[in-house]
């Protein structure tokens, strides 16, 4: 396993949009960025959607 450096990491700005607006929509969950030989590769984007008992029950 690769020890850690301090070195930064470049990341394309069109990622970062990306990360943001993933961010700022995201109310309830979680966002896993995949990173490959130090690059991110892939976002995936978790959402929880809830629903009170007392709105169901009609």
């Amino acid at each position: 396993m690769a020890s850690p450096t301090n070195e930064s990491i470049a990341i394309d700005e069109d990622v970062l949009k990306e990360i943001k607006q993933i961010l700022a929509q995201i109310q309830y969950g979680s966002l896993e960025i995949s990173v490959h030989n130090g690059r991110i590769v892939q976002l995936e984007r978790r959402e929880k959607k809830r629903f009170d008992k007392s709105e169901n029950a009609k």
